[in-house]
């Protein structure tokens, strides 16, 4: 059995439990927003076994995405606390099924978020990083910007996305404005990331399923919305050719994270080098299957199994 762990907004993995119906694979689809209505217990008389819904047996687990109950309580205080229960809860499930096969255990996914690890540990692998600085100092940013004559990007230290009155908003990596350098005393610089801009050739993502290297390339220099940030178009993905050496090294970094998957974006540099931007511990992939014909959702499945 297969346990999925996610939530019902979760497309990707509708996208891999279709394919498991078709081959008839078993598999429990564990929605977290659901955990305060789902039957689960712990007791030892069962072995100190965590019990979720009379699941048996389960294999391997798929760790997706959470979300926790909806509490219709009236109280803040009471919800803020109860929520919290509910998160420790998840926490203790995932603790006891630590033994059975991850794709990826949770406490490696989100040591993996963490931006200044993962660019620290892509240099130690040999990866060419672009030159980076994290401040609340305004003079420190000042120099940086000077440094790279005026030619530098800011991009969330966390994730990209907030949740706004009409859904989910992205925010996309950005070159700062001169308007902006030249008010730098009139900004409060929250937590954030500031790198050199560094001229593409096109660019890479690099999916990682335990050992397998799926790559897939970008023309997002082909258009003026594109060229800092692909996401700000609709662009299609094409299969690419990763040399081996840059391939192994985007192996040895999920490794080194403890992952087994990892969704990877590189720049191929104006000079034809490959450059590591982040790596997201636990990316979207179903749009390259569909453009590059990249077959990532049987590579899970395969692990999985």
């Amino acid at each position: 059995m297969i346990l999925i762990i996610t939530h019902k907004e979760d497309y990707t993995a509708d996208f891999v439990i279709n394919k498991l119906n078709n081959a008839g694979i078993k598999y429990f689809r564990f929605n977290c927003e659901d955990l305060d209505k789902i039957n689960y217990f712990f007791e030892n008389e069962s072995n100190l076994i965590f019990n979720l819904n009379n699941v048996q047996s389960i294999k391997s687990i798929w760790f997706r995405r959470t979300k926790l109950p909806d509490l219709n309580l009236k109280n803040e205080s009471d919800k803020i606390f109860i929520l919290a229960d509910y998160e420790m809860l998840l926490e203790n499930i995932y603790s006891v099924l630590e033994s059975k096969k991850w794709l990826s255990h949770p406490k490696h996914v989100y040591q993996a978020e963490n931006k200044i690890y993962q660019l620290r540990t892509a240099k130690d692998i040999g990866f060419k990083i672009p030159d980076t600085l994290i401040t609340n100092q305004h003079l420190l940013l000042e120099k940086f910007i000077k440094k790279h004559n005026e030619n530098v990007i800011i991009k969330p230290i966390r994730q990209g996305r907030i949740n706004h009155k009409n859904g989910l908003k992205s925010i996309f990596t950005n070159k700062i404005s001169m308007s902006t350098i030249n008010g730098l005393n009139e900004f409060i610089i929250t937590p954030c990331i500031f790198q050199e801009y560094i001229d593409k050739e096109y660019e890479l993502r690099i999916t990682i399923v335990g050992n397998k290297c799926f790559s897939a390339k970008v023309n997002s220099q082909k258009f003026e919305e594109s060229k800092i940030d692909w996401r700000k178009k609709n662009l299609k993905f094409e299969q690419y050719l990763l040399p081996k050496e840059i391939s192994d090294m985007c192996l040895k970094l999920t490794q080194k994270l403890n992952l087994s998957f990892g969704a990877i974006d590189l720049i191929r540099n104006n000079k034809g080098e490959y450059v590591f931007l982040e790596i997201n511990p636990n990316g979207q992939w179903a749009w390259l299957e569909t453009d590059a014909g990249l077959k990532i959702s049987d590579e899970i499945i395969n692990f999985l199994e």
